[in-house]
């Protein structure tokens, strides 16, 4: 399959899965979207499940190239940004339909092991990424010199995974979940005189 033809599928795949969840969704939503045939979505894909696996790791790829780098700059600012785009992601997952529609894809990986290996890659990969970024923290001393990356690492990325579940089922403004998370940062990880000059 031609690059042009494999973007164009996993986009309606996009688009089709926000307007229809994950459990609703079949080849024929996702060919009416593409404006192309079943047949020609099944030419390429032999299920859903299949072309499915091709998006998580086309979303995969998008959201790898949106996260800051541990080695882009003063690790508090590499930290924030981070957070942020972690916090709203609005090019990875632009809009309510979209997260509601990746949390149905969520509640789907405990019966299904390629889903749920390829949503563990999405998390390895942020978990790293702030282990990176808070480990460079505290070598510079920015961060705390008592803190263990790992583990606070950890706990950001599962506040940011309940954020996330908070605001498709509860409703939470993103505006709360954001000042929640950065306010643990600049309170537990922050080296103390960057803590009191914070506004």
């Amino acid at each position: 399959m031609d690059d042009d033809t494999a973007t164009e599928i996993l986009e309606a795949t996009y688009r089709a899965l926000c307007q229809q969840g994950y459990a609703d969704l079949t080849l024929e939503d996702i060919a009416s979207e593409a404006g192309r045939s079943k047949a020609s979505i099944h030419y390429h894909y032999d299920s859903k499940e299949n072309l499915f696996i091709e998006f998580l790791d086309y979303l995969y790829e998008r959201y790898a190239a949106q996260l800051p780098s541990a080695d882009g700059g003063p690790p508090r600012g590499q930290l924030y940004a981070l957070l942020g785009t972690a916090l709203t992601d609005e090019e990875a997952a632009p809009g309510q339909e979209f997260r509601t529609a990746l949390l149905g894809v969520t509640a789907q990986a405990p019966y299904d092991d390629t889903i749920r290996t390829r949503l563990a890659t999405f998390d390895e990969m942020l978990l790293e990424r702030m282990r990176e970024i808070i480990a460079a923290g505290v070598e510079t001393g920015e961060f705390t010199a008592t803190i263990e990356p790992a583990a606070a690492a950890e706990f950001l990325v599962t506040a940011l995974t309940g954020a996330h579940t908070r605001r498709v089922a509860a409703g939470h403004s993103t505006e709360t979940r954001s000042e929640a998370v950065t306010r643990y940062a600049e309170r537990h990880l922050l080296a103390d005189e960057l803590s009191e000059a914070t506004p």
